[in-house]
């Protein structure tokens, strides 16, 4: 063989192995979500002339971002197994309600004074409950999960309303004490995190205000609690059984029921994580405002979905990624918080992009999904 004759079969392998890595990445549940979030950070980068990312913007894109990101993940892990979850957004109301009154007025049944953890690991205790209930309705029943979290929408939201008014005699709770100030535990949902990193900023000459001071110190806390959330949720659909489990259940639950699959645990235990990112989502709001309102979640549980669908995940189940939800969450935390950096955005628009990207992914996922699957 000449020297020109394996410089061409080498160009050759080249072109086949560069082709198999792009058809590859080309079947990525969240490829498309990617590309998103490249045009939107450029988009709002050029159009806020950088104000969007300077320090105290990006601190404050993040808290959106994180936002969306806690209850878009388990949103993720739920529609992979076949389910949805409308619920998500009342017990966000729920949980920061239960939260608040217990601090306000003190433990239920007169058990005395309440302090954050037991406010918290209450509140838990009663939406994990409730994540059960509905899991096990949905499996016992064999009602369409659409139908009974939408029934828990109503009745969690007008339980919220009902318990604001009847004990409070107003839908808020304002004035609370700041008890991040006094515990380590309210600080851990409330304060903030990552400080190192806004300090390295500082040293290395940014993130300095007019007086010559650091400007911003640290990320809100959710933010630690998404990345956290996030990692745990990717690490089980990747690296563990009970990942293969998720996928299985919502590509063929006879099937998968037929190779051992624990099927019903595994739906009845997505429903409880849902409702512990919503309590995580709850408990964020409440310690750092000091405040809580029955409308707090309003509309979260169709973000949530939405983001999961714009990040790959399918509506029939069995096939979506972590990495997409963090995409779609950097994305339409971006857009939300638009209004903020570009001051020729309505924020009305936001909407308009939900509903338009939205569309746009449910026709590429089910491209991509006959792609995969061969037309099936």
């Amino acid at each position: 063989m000449t020297q020109t004759q394996a410089a061409a079969g080498r160009r050759e392998t080249d072109r086949l192995n560069k082709g198999g890595t792009l058809r590859r990445l080309s079947r990525r549940p969240e490829i498309g979500a990617f590309a998103v979030m490249v045009l939107v950070v450029a988009a709002i980068a050029i159009a806020s002339g950088g104000t969007a990312f300077n320090p105290l913007g990006l601190k404050n894109n993040m808290a959106v971002i994180a936002q969306f990101g806690i209850i878009a993940t388990a949103a993720c892990l739920l529609m992979i197994a076949g389910e949805f979850d409308l619920s998500i957004g009342s017990m966000i109301g729920f949980a920061g309600m239960s939260m608040t009154m217990m601090l306000k007025w003190g433990l239920p049944f007169g058990l005395g004074e309440a302090t954050p953890f037991t406010a918290f690991a209450l509140t838990l205790v009663m939406t994990l409950g409730i994540g059960w209930l509905i899991g096990t309705i949905v499996v016992r029943s064999g009602l369409s999960s659409f139908i009974v979290t939408l029934a828990f929408l109503f009745f969690l939201r007008g339980v919220t309303e009902v318990a604001f008014r009847v004990i409070n005699n107003s839908t808020q709770i304002s004035g609370l004490p700041d008890y991040k100030q006094t515990s380590w535990f309210a600080d851990l949902f409330g304060g903030q995190t990552f400080g190192w990193f806004y300090d390295a900023w500082f040293w290395l000459g940014g993130n300095i205000n007019r007086a010559g001071a650091q400007w911003v110190t640290g990320f809100d806390a959710r933010v630690m609690w998404w990345i956290v959330i996030a990692l745990a949720a990717w690490f089980v659909l990747a690296r563990t059984q009970a990942g293969n489990w998720i996928f299985a259940t919502g590509d063929n639950r006879e099937s998968a029921r037929a190779n051992g699959v624990p099927v019903n645990k595994v739906r009845i235990a997505l429903f409880m994580f849902t409702a512990f990112a919503a309590t995580i989502f709850a408990a964020c709001q409440v310690f750092e405002t000091n405040t809580a309102d029955a409308s707090k979640g309003n509309l979260k549980e169709l973000e949530a979905i939405a983001i999961a669908v714009v990040g790959g995940t399918l509506m029939t189940g069995g096939f979506g990624s972590v990495l997409g939800v963090v995409f779609g969450a950097i994305t339409f935390g971006l857009v939300a918080n638009a209004v903020f950096f570009i001051p020729a955005i309505d924020g009305s628009y936001y909407r308009v992009f939900v509903g338009a990207v939205l569309l746009l992914a449910v026709f590429l996922n089910e491209n991509l999904r006959k792609r995969i699957t061969g037309g099936l």
